[in-house]
Protein backbone atom coordinates (compact mmCIF):
# COMPACT_ATOMS: atom_id res chain seq x y z
CA UNK A 1 0.00 0.00 0.00
CA UNK A 2 1.35 3.54 -0.64
CA UNK A 3 1.76 6.66 1.19
CA UNK A 4 -1.12 8.04 -0.44
CA UNK A 5 -3.47 5.10 -0.15
CA UNK A 6 -2.56 4.68 3.43
CA UNK A 7 -3.43 8.32 4.51
CA UNK A 8 -6.51 7.23 2.60
CA UNK A 9 -7.67 4.58 3.89
CA UNK A 10 -6.91 6.21 7.57
CA UNK A 11 -9.73 7.23 9.15
CA UNK A 12 -9.73 11.23 9.72
CA UNK A 13 -9.27 12.18 13.72
CA UNK A 14 -11.24 15.44 13.95
CA UNK A 15 -9.47 18.39 16.31
CA UNK A 16 -11.98 18.18 18.45
CA UNK A 17 -11.77 14.47 18.90
CA UNK A 18 -8.01 15.31 19.61
CA UNK A 19 -8.93 17.27 22.57
CA UNK A 20 -11.48 15.05 23.71
CA UNK A 21 -9.13 13.33 26.35
CA UNK A 22 -6.87 15.40 27.67
CA UNK A 23 -4.06 14.15 30.11
CA UNK A 24 -5.51 16.87 32.62
CA UNK A 25 -9.01 18.41 33.43
CA UNK A 26 -7.63 21.35 34.67
CA UNK A 27 -6.58 22.42 31.25
CA UNK A 28 -5.99 26.20 29.86
CA UNK A 29 -10.09 26.21 28.32
CA UNK A 30 -11.43 25.33 31.34
CA UNK A 31 -9.35 27.99 33.57
CA UNK A 32 -10.15 30.30 30.76
CA UNK A 33 -13.42 29.34 30.78
CA UNK A 34 -14.00 30.12 34.63
CA UNK A 35 -12.00 33.30 34.19
CA UNK A 36 -14.23 34.45 31.14
CA UNK A 37 -17.60 33.40 33.57
CA UNK A 38 -16.18 35.39 36.79
CA UNK A 39 -15.85 38.49 34.89
CA UNK A 40 -19.16 38.57 33.06
CA UNK A 41 -20.81 37.44 35.94
CA UNK A 42 -18.99 40.39 38.10
CA UNK A 43 -20.63 42.07 35.60
CA UNK A 44 -24.35 41.33 35.58
CA UNK A 45 -24.83 39.81 38.91
CA UNK A 46 -23.84 43.12 40.17
CA UNK A 47 -26.97 44.42 38.38
CA UNK A 48 -29.00 41.69 39.56
CA UNK A 49 -28.62 42.15 42.95
CA UNK A 50 -29.17 45.83 42.63
CA UNK A 51 -31.94 45.83 40.02
CA UNK A 52 -34.88 45.07 42.43
CA UNK A 53 -33.98 48.06 45.03
CA UNK A 54 -33.57 50.35 41.81
CA UNK A 55 -37.49 49.56 40.69
CA UNK A 56 -38.35 50.36 44.75
CA UNK A 57 -36.73 53.58 44.10
CA UNK A 58 -38.39 54.11 40.62
CA UNK A 59 -41.57 53.11 42.22
CA UNK A 60 -42.45 50.02 39.97
CA UNK A 61 -43.94 47.07 41.44
CA UNK A 62 -43.08 43.66 41.83
CA UNK A 63 -45.13 42.84 38.68
CA UNK A 64 -42.55 44.49 36.51
CA UNK A 65 -39.69 42.93 37.89
CA UNK A 66 -41.37 39.45 37.08
CA UNK A 67 -42.23 40.55 33.85
CA UNK A 68 -38.88 41.88 32.69
CA UNK A 69 -36.91 39.05 34.27
CA UNK A 70 -39.13 36.03 32.92
CA UNK A 71 -39.26 38.56 29.01
CA UNK A 72 -35.58 38.25 29.66
CA UNK A 73 -34.88 34.81 30.71
CA UNK A 74 -37.21 33.83 27.47
CA UNK A 75 -35.00 35.52 24.98
CA UNK A 76 -31.80 33.59 26.47
CA UNK A 77 -33.46 30.66 26.38
CA UNK A 78 -34.95 30.53 22.73
CA UNK A 79 -31.05 32.57 21.61
CA UNK A 80 -29.82 29.12 23.07
CA UNK A 81 -31.55 26.97 20.53
CA UNK A 82 -30.13 28.94 17.77
CA UNK A 83 -27.03 29.67 18.40
CA UNK A 84 -26.75 25.95 18.94
CA UNK A 85 -27.95 25.45 15.71
CA UNK A 86 -25.83 28.68 13.90
CA UNK A 87 -23.21 27.19 15.40
CA UNK A 88 -23.27 24.12 14.48
CA UNK A 89 -24.16 24.67 10.90
CA UNK A 90 -21.30 27.50 10.05
CA UNK A 91 -18.78 26.42 12.66
CA UNK A 92 -18.20 29.45 14.46
CA UNK A 93 -18.40 28.81 18.08
CA UNK A 94 -15.74 31.23 19.45
CA UNK A 95 -16.74 34.28 17.44
CA UNK A 96 -20.08 33.60 18.88
CA UNK A 97 -19.07 33.62 22.26
CA UNK A 98 -17.08 36.59 22.15
CA UNK A 99 -19.92 38.38 20.43
CA UNK A 100 -22.25 37.34 23.44
CA UNK A 101 -20.12 38.22 26.29
CA UNK A 102 -19.90 41.87 24.62
CA UNK A 103 -23.50 42.11 24.85
CA UNK A 104 -23.33 41.92 28.49
CA UNK A 105 -21.96 45.18 29.01
CA UNK A 106 -23.82 46.95 26.49
CA UNK A 107 -27.12 46.18 28.27
CA UNK A 108 -25.57 47.70 31.55
CA UNK A 109 -24.98 51.38 30.13
CA UNK A 110 -29.16 51.14 28.85
CA UNK A 111 -29.72 50.29 33.07
CA UNK A 112 -27.40 53.11 33.85
CA UNK A 113 -29.85 55.30 31.33
CA UNK A 114 -32.71 54.04 32.02
CA UNK A 115 -35.92 55.99 34.42
CA UNK A 116 -38.63 53.47 33.54
CA UNK A 117 -39.36 50.03 32.55
CA UNK A 118 -38.84 50.15 28.76
CA UNK A 119 -35.04 50.66 28.88
CA UNK A 120 -35.07 48.63 31.32
CA UNK A 121 -36.28 45.77 29.64
CA UNK A 122 -34.33 46.37 26.77
CA UNK A 123 -30.79 46.89 29.03
CA UNK A 124 -32.19 43.21 30.63
CA UNK A 125 -32.93 41.77 26.83
CA UNK A 126 -30.17 42.33 25.53
CA UNK A 127 -28.01 41.15 28.28
CA UNK A 128 -29.59 38.24 28.54
CA UNK A 129 -29.45 37.22 24.20
CA UNK A 130 -26.01 37.73 24.95
CA UNK A 131 -26.05 35.10 27.74
CA UNK A 132 -28.48 32.78 25.58
CA UNK A 133 -25.51 33.17 22.93
CA UNK A 134 -22.91 32.09 24.65
CA UNK A 135 -24.13 29.46 26.85
CA UNK A 136 -24.73 26.45 25.06
CA UNK A 137 -21.43 27.25 22.87
CA UNK A 138 -19.11 27.66 25.86
CA UNK A 139 -20.58 24.46 27.72
CA UNK A 140 -19.97 22.27 24.89
CA UNK A 141 -16.22 23.67 24.46
CA UNK A 142 -15.42 23.12 27.92
CA UNK A 143 -17.22 19.39 27.94
CA UNK A 144 -15.21 18.59 24.91
CA UNK A 145 -12.04 19.70 26.50
CA UNK A 146 -11.95 16.71 29.74
CA UNK A 147 -13.03 13.56 29.50
CA UNK A 148 -16.59 11.75 30.31
CA UNK A 149 -14.96 10.50 33.93
CA UNK A 150 -13.91 14.63 34.61
CA UNK A 151 -16.85 16.06 33.13
CA UNK A 152 -18.58 16.98 36.75
CA UNK A 153 -15.25 18.22 38.37
CA UNK A 154 -14.94 20.25 35.35
CA UNK A 155 -18.28 21.82 35.38
CA UNK A 156 -18.07 22.21 39.14
CA UNK A 157 -14.76 24.21 38.72
CA UNK A 158 -16.27 26.23 35.87
CA UNK A 159 -19.72 27.35 38.26
CA UNK A 160 -17.50 27.89 41.46
CA UNK A 161 -15.15 30.44 39.14
CA UNK A 162 -18.54 32.06 37.49
CA UNK A 163 -19.83 31.91 41.20
CA UNK A 164 -16.75 33.62 42.16
CA UNK A 165 -17.29 36.75 40.23
CA UNK A 166 -20.98 37.14 41.53
CA UNK A 167 -19.97 37.11 44.94
CA UNK A 168 -17.25 39.84 44.30
CA UNK A 169 -19.22 41.81 42.16
CA UNK A 170 -22.23 42.40 44.19
CA UNK A 171 -20.02 42.93 47.57
CA UNK A 172 -18.47 45.69 45.72
CA UNK A 173 -21.63 47.02 44.11
CA UNK A 174 -23.35 46.94 47.44
CA UNK A 175 -20.49 48.43 49.45
CA UNK A 176 -20.15 51.52 46.64
CA UNK A 177 -24.10 51.46 46.76
CA UNK A 178 -23.67 52.62 50.83
CA UNK A 179 -20.69 55.28 49.48
CA UNK A 180 -22.84 56.41 47.12
CA UNK A 181 -25.84 56.87 49.32
CA UNK A 182 -23.83 59.14 51.42
CA UNK A 183 -23.71 61.53 48.06
CA UNK A 184 -26.64 61.97 46.73
CA UNK A 185 -28.90 60.49 50.03
CA UNK A 186 -31.49 58.12 50.22
CA UNK A 187 -34.20 58.15 47.74
CA UNK A 188 -32.14 58.77 45.06
CA UNK A 189 -31.44 56.84 41.71
CA UNK A 190 -27.96 58.20 41.29
CA UNK A 191 -26.01 55.45 43.36
CA UNK A 192 -27.46 52.44 41.69
CA UNK A 193 -26.50 54.45 38.43
CA UNK A 194 -23.11 55.14 39.40
CA UNK A 195 -22.75 51.05 40.51
CA UNK A 196 -24.16 50.06 36.66
CA UNK A 197 -21.67 52.22 34.97
CA UNK A 198 -18.79 50.29 37.06
CA UNK A 199 -20.34 47.30 36.13
CA UNK A 200 -19.32 48.06 32.28
CA UNK A 201 -15.62 47.22 32.94
CA UNK A 202 -15.52 43.68 34.03
CA UNK A 203 -17.78 42.91 31.22
CA UNK A 204 -15.36 43.78 28.77
CA UNK A 205 -12.53 42.34 30.82
CA UNK A 206 -14.68 38.50 30.26
CA UNK A 207 -14.84 39.79 26.15
CA UNK A 208 -10.79 39.96 26.52
CA UNK A 209 -10.58 36.84 28.64
CA UNK A 210 -12.26 34.58 26.54
CA UNK A 211 -10.40 35.90 23.59
CA UNK A 212 -6.97 35.09 24.58
CA UNK A 213 -7.28 32.51 27.12
CA UNK A 214 -9.61 29.81 25.45
CA UNK A 215 -9.07 27.20 22.53
CA UNK A 216 -11.76 26.27 20.84
CA UNK A 217 -10.69 23.11 18.81
CA UNK A 218 -11.84 23.58 14.88
CA UNK A 219 -15.75 22.86 14.54
CA UNK A 220 -16.28 21.73 11.36
CA UNK A 221 -19.27 23.21 9.90
CA UNK A 222 -22.18 21.26 8.55
CA UNK A 223 -24.05 23.92 5.66
CA UNK A 224 -26.67 20.62 5.35
CA UNK A 225 -27.68 20.86 8.99
CA UNK A 226 -31.34 21.44 9.12
CA UNK A 227 -32.98 22.80 12.66
CA UNK A 228 -36.07 20.75 12.84
CA UNK A 229 -34.37 17.71 11.78
CA UNK A 230 -31.52 17.93 14.31
CA UNK A 231 -34.51 18.14 17.03
CA UNK A 232 -35.87 14.97 15.79
CA UNK A 233 -32.68 13.28 15.92
CA UNK A 234 -32.86 13.69 20.14
CA UNK A 235 -33.11 10.23 22.02
CA UNK A 236 -36.48 9.72 23.13
CA UNK A 237 -35.10 9.34 26.59
CA UNK A 238 -33.64 12.63 26.28
CA UNK A 239 -36.75 14.40 25.64
CA UNK A 240 -38.57 13.39 28.74
CA UNK A 241 -35.20 14.32 30.58
CA UNK A 242 -36.77 17.89 28.94
CA UNK A 243 -40.06 17.48 30.01
CA UNK A 244 -38.76 17.00 33.58
CA UNK A 245 -36.82 20.29 33.45
CA UNK A 246 -39.43 21.82 31.69
CA UNK A 247 -42.10 21.01 34.62
CA UNK A 248 -39.40 22.07 37.42
CA UNK A 249 -38.60 25.75 35.56
CA UNK A 250 -42.03 26.09 35.44
CA UNK A 251 -41.73 26.82 39.43
CA UNK A 252 -37.74 28.15 39.13
CA UNK A 253 -38.61 31.78 39.54
CA UNK A 254 -35.68 34.26 38.98
CA UNK A 255 -33.80 34.74 41.88
CA UNK A 256 -34.37 38.59 41.42
CA UNK A 257 -37.52 38.07 42.80
CA UNK A 258 -36.30 36.44 46.00
CA UNK A 259 -33.83 39.30 46.51
CA UNK A 260 -36.94 41.47 46.33
CA UNK A 261 -39.14 39.29 48.78
CA UNK A 262 -36.23 39.83 51.60
CA UNK A 263 -36.34 43.40 50.51
CA UNK A 264 -40.11 43.68 51.13
CA UNK A 265 -39.76 41.81 54.47
CA UNK A 266 -37.21 43.71 55.54
CA UNK A 267 -38.04 46.95 54.63
CA UNK A 268 -40.43 47.89 57.44
CA UNK A 269 -37.73 47.56 60.19
CA UNK A 270 -34.50 48.89 58.09
CA UNK A 271 -36.10 51.25 55.14
CA UNK A 272 -35.89 50.90 51.94
CA UNK A 273 -31.91 51.37 51.13
CA UNK A 274 -30.76 49.61 53.98
CA UNK A 275 -33.32 46.65 52.87
CA UNK A 276 -32.15 46.46 49.49
CA UNK A 277 -28.12 46.26 50.78
CA UNK A 278 -29.29 43.48 53.27
CA UNK A 279 -30.91 41.75 50.77
CA UNK A 280 -27.89 42.08 48.32
CA UNK A 281 -25.60 40.72 51.13
CA UNK A 282 -28.19 37.62 51.37
CA UNK A 283 -27.85 37.35 47.64
CA UNK A 284 -24.19 36.98 47.89
CA UNK A 285 -24.34 34.50 50.38
CA UNK A 286 -26.59 32.51 48.19
CA UNK A 287 -23.16 32.61 45.76
CA UNK A 288 -20.82 32.38 48.59
CA UNK A 289 -22.85 28.82 49.45
CA UNK A 290 -22.45 28.29 45.34
CA UNK A 291 -18.62 28.71 44.85
CA UNK A 292 -18.46 26.59 48.38
CA UNK A 293 -20.44 23.74 46.76
CA UNK A 294 -19.90 23.54 43.19
CA UNK A 295 -16.83 21.76 43.17
CA UNK A 296 -17.73 19.26 45.49
CA UNK A 297 -21.16 18.36 44.28
CA UNK A 298 -19.50 17.93 40.62
CA UNK A 299 -17.08 15.43 42.11
CA UNK A 300 -19.70 14.12 44.55
CA UNK A 301 -22.23 13.33 40.94
CA UNK A 302 -19.27 11.61 39.38
CA UNK A 303 -19.01 8.92 42.23
CA UNK A 304 -22.92 8.89 42.93
CA UNK A 305 -24.29 9.64 39.41
CA UNK A 306 -24.75 12.88 38.26
CA UNK A 307 -28.75 12.16 37.96
CA UNK A 308 -29.38 10.75 41.27
CA UNK A 309 -27.77 14.09 42.49
CA UNK A 310 -29.74 16.08 40.07
CA UNK A 311 -32.91 14.78 41.93
CA UNK A 312 -31.94 15.67 45.13
CA UNK A 313 -31.19 19.37 44.07
CA UNK A 314 -34.76 19.66 42.16
CA UNK A 315 -36.01 19.19 45.54
CA UNK A 316 -34.47 21.18 47.68
CA UNK A 317 -35.55 24.04 45.06
CA UNK A 318 -38.92 23.45 45.93
CA UNK A 319 -37.96 23.29 49.68
CA UNK A 320 -36.84 26.64 49.02
CA UNK A 321 -39.98 28.30 47.37
CA UNK A 322 -42.08 26.88 50.46
CA UNK A 323 -39.98 28.54 52.91
CA UNK A 324 -40.23 32.14 51.09
CA UNK A 325 -44.08 31.64 50.93
CA UNK A 326 -43.88 30.74 54.64
CA UNK A 327 -42.33 33.89 55.26
CA UNK A 328 -44.95 35.97 53.91
CA UNK A 329 -47.26 33.94 55.26
CA UNK A 330 -45.89 34.68 58.83
CA UNK A 331 -44.21 38.09 57.90
CA UNK A 332 -40.80 37.20 59.15
CA UNK A 333 -38.39 39.81 58.07
CA UNK A 334 -35.85 37.86 60.25
CA UNK A 335 -32.37 38.20 58.69
CA UNK A 336 -31.27 34.73 60.04
CA UNK A 337 -34.60 33.11 58.48
CA UNK A 338 -33.50 35.08 55.33
CA UNK A 339 -30.53 33.89 55.73
CA UNK A 340 -31.46 29.99 55.43
CA UNK A 341 -33.67 30.71 52.80
CA UNK A 342 -30.84 32.14 50.52
CA UNK A 343 -28.82 28.89 51.56
CA UNK A 344 -31.15 26.72 50.14
CA UNK A 345 -31.42 28.41 46.91
CA UNK A 346 -27.64 28.68 46.70
CA UNK A 347 -27.63 24.95 47.32
CA UNK A 348 -30.07 23.71 44.67
CA UNK A 349 -28.84 26.22 42.07
CA UNK A 350 -25.88 24.61 42.74
CA UNK A 351 -26.46 21.27 41.61
CA UNK A 352 -29.23 22.55 38.84
CA UNK A 353 -26.36 24.68 36.96
CA UNK A 354 -23.12 22.41 37.39
CA UNK A 355 -25.38 18.97 36.72
CA UNK A 356 -28.24 19.55 34.10
CA UNK A 357 -25.25 19.95 31.59
CA UNK A 358 -23.40 16.79 32.39
CA UNK A 359 -26.75 14.74 32.63
CA UNK A 360 -27.66 16.04 29.09
CA UNK A 361 -23.87 14.47 27.71
CA UNK A 362 -25.36 11.12 29.56
CA UNK A 363 -28.17 11.00 27.48
CA UNK A 364 -27.51 12.25 23.40
CA UNK A 365 -24.36 11.18 21.28
CA UNK A 366 -21.22 13.78 20.97
CA UNK A 367 -22.54 15.49 17.28
CA UNK A 368 -26.01 16.14 19.32
CA UNK A 369 -24.09 17.72 22.34
CA UNK A 370 -24.59 21.44 21.00
CA UNK A 371 -27.93 21.14 19.57
CA UNK A 372 -29.18 19.32 22.98
CA UNK A 373 -27.69 22.35 25.19
CA UNK A 374 -29.40 24.58 23.37
CA UNK A 375 -32.46 22.54 23.46
CA UNK A 376 -31.96 22.65 27.33
CA UNK A 377 -31.50 26.39 27.57
CA UNK A 378 -34.79 26.99 26.08
CA UNK A 379 -36.73 24.28 27.78
CA UNK A 380 -35.14 26.26 30.78
CA UNK A 381 -35.65 30.05 29.78
CA UNK A 382 -39.07 29.52 28.57
CA UNK A 383 -40.33 27.72 31.43
CA UNK A 384 -38.69 30.27 33.55
CA UNK A 385 -40.22 33.18 31.97
CA UNK A 386 -43.56 31.48 32.80
CA UNK A 387 -42.24 31.12 36.40
CA UNK A 388 -40.98 34.68 36.88
CA UNK A 389 -44.41 36.76 35.35
CA UNK A 390 -46.73 34.30 36.98
CA UNK A 391 -44.94 34.32 40.37
CA UNK A 392 -44.92 38.56 40.11
CA UNK A 393 -48.15 39.06 38.43
CA UNK A 394 -49.62 36.72 41.05
CA UNK A 395 -47.61 38.35 44.12
CA UNK A 396 -48.89 41.87 42.84
CA UNK A 397 -52.58 40.47 42.13
CA UNK A 398 -52.64 38.15 44.96
CA UNK A 399 -50.28 37.92 47.29
CA UNK A 400 -46.21 37.09 47.23
CA UNK A 401 -47.09 33.71 49.59
CA UNK A 402 -49.56 32.51 46.93
CA UNK A 403 -47.04 33.06 44.24
CA UNK A 404 -44.05 31.22 46.12
CA UNK A 405 -46.71 28.43 46.71
CA UNK A 406 -47.75 27.98 43.29
CA UNK A 407 -43.62 28.00 42.48
CA UNK A 408 -43.29 25.33 45.11
CA UNK A 409 -46.00 23.24 43.76
CA UNK A 410 -44.53 23.32 39.64
CA UNK A 411 -41.01 22.53 41.32
CA UNK A 412 -42.96 19.55 43.25
CA UNK A 413 -43.89 18.20 40.44
CA UNK A 414 -40.74 18.58 38.52
CA UNK A 415 -38.93 16.67 40.85
CA UNK A 416 -41.48 13.79 40.50
CA UNK A 417 -41.03 14.13 36.83
CA UNK A 418 -37.20 13.37 37.26
CA UNK A 419 -37.66 10.54 39.55
CA UNK A 420 -39.27 8.88 36.32
CA UNK A 421 -36.62 9.47 34.21
CA UNK A 422 -34.41 6.56 33.11
CA UNK A 423 -31.38 6.75 30.59
CA UNK A 424 -32.04 4.67 27.39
Amino acid sequence: MTSQQENTARPRVSSSTATASPRHWLNRTVVGAGVTSAFGDFCYETTTVLLPGFLAVLGLPAGVLGTIEGIADAIASFTKMVSGYIADKLGHRKLLVLTGYGMTPLGQILLALATGWPLLLLGRAISWFGKGLRGPLRDAIVIQAVTPQTKGRAFGFHRAADTVGAVAGPLLGVALLGWAQGLYGDGSTEPFRLVFWLSVIPGMLAVLAFLTLVRDPQHSPNPALRFLGSLRELPASFKRYLRAVGVFGIGDFSHSLLILAATQLLTPAHGVIRAAQIAGLLYVWRNVVQVALSYPVGLLADRLGHLRMLRLGYLLGAVTAALTAAAFVMALGSIAFLALIFLCAGLYVTVEEALEPTVTAEFVAPKQLVTSYGALGTVNGAAKFVSSAMVGLVWSAVSPAFGFGLATLWMGLGTIALLRVRRG
